[in-house]
């Protein structure tokens, strides 16, 4: 494949990227290279793990101060991104039994705060892709900081097309990321990295199949982030045409309620809040969790 070269302001050093296979990905890189939002950015300050996901569980209503503390704000961060940690907790504790000698894949790895969460949590090397030469460098930054760059790595290529062996993953996941491939392509790539009996896990937000059609609050996540939200539907049938096999369906959408609900009372609103919590509330987005065992 065609690679450009880019130069990493941090370190002056240079890397070859390579080329998006695909017009749609090259504006996904440019989309995600560019994004500096503060409610990313603000959340990973609070303790150095970068996510780009939501939150689940209950607000805890008691850390967010009294009306008028000076330090309000601040302790609302803070809360947001106890519930962002949450999630990604969750997520790994559905890979299962995972050792040392492992190696995950983290597909669509962002700025590294899951990959990060996974090696202290099983001492495994941790592999991360994404399109974002930014976020790879971002994400390869911190685990420097931290001394774990022996163990964790992200780099820029294609998650419907890795560099990764045949079986040679014991775990792998998508973490909010689905939304921006074909659903087939991308579970024959886990399907083939995995060894068999290797845990896949995801959660995502997906269309309710008994809505009927993407609601409008759904058409207006898609046009804010610049993806294509599927059903819950098809998640399941493309699992099941790639030797995927669920263990565990949850749906989460109450447990993500309070967070929306929580971020939109915050100085680091985006303007999709309302949306969010409106397809939520009327049925036609669901936040779930799938598990599923390579066979």
């Amino acid at each position: 494949m065609l690679s450009t070269e880019l130069t990493v302001p941090s370190t002056g050093r240079t890397v070859h990227v390579p080329n998006p296979a695909t017009p749609y990905q090259g504006d996904i890189a440019r989309y995600w290279d560019g994004e500096a939002r503060p409610v990313n950015l603000r959340l990973g300050d609070v303790d150095g793990l970068y996510h780009h996901h939501y939150g689940i569980g209950d607000v805890d209503h008691s850390a967010l101060g009294a009306d008028g503390d000076p330090a309000s704000e601040q302790k609302l961060v803070a809360e947001l991104h106890r519930l962002e940690s949450a999630q990604a907790d969750l997520l790994l504790k559905h890979l299962g039994d995972i050792g040392a000698d492992d190696t995950l894949m983290d597909a669509g790895c962002g700025r590294g705060g899951s990959m990060v969460m996974a090696n202290q949590r099983f001492g495994c090397s941790v592999e991360g892709v994404t399109l974002s030469a930014k976020q790879a460098e971002f994400a390869n930054g911190r685990a420097a900081e931290l001394g774990i760059q022996d163990r964790v790595r992200a780099r820029v290529c294609n998650m419907l097309a890795t560099p990764f062996d045949t079986g040679q993953i014991a775990g792998s996941w998508n973490n909010e990321s689905s939304m921006y491939v074909d659903l087939h392509d991308l579970f024959a790539e886990h399907s083939r990295v995995l060894k068999v009996g290797g845990r896949y896990v995801t959660i995502t937000g997906c269309w309710n199949p008994r809505y009927g059609q993407p609601s409008k609050w759904v058409s207006q996540i898609n046009a804010h982030f610049e993806c294509n939200i599927h059903s819950r539907r098809e998640y399941l049938r493309a699992m099941a045409d790639n030797r995927l096999v669920p263990q565990a369906v949850i749906d989460l959408t109450p447990d993500t309620l309070p967070y929306w609900k929580l971020r939109a009372t915050s100085s680091l609103v985006t303007g999709i809040e309302e949306a969010f919590i409106k397809s939520y509330e009327d049925g036609s987005f669901q936040y779930v969790l799938i598990a599923a065992d390579r066979v």
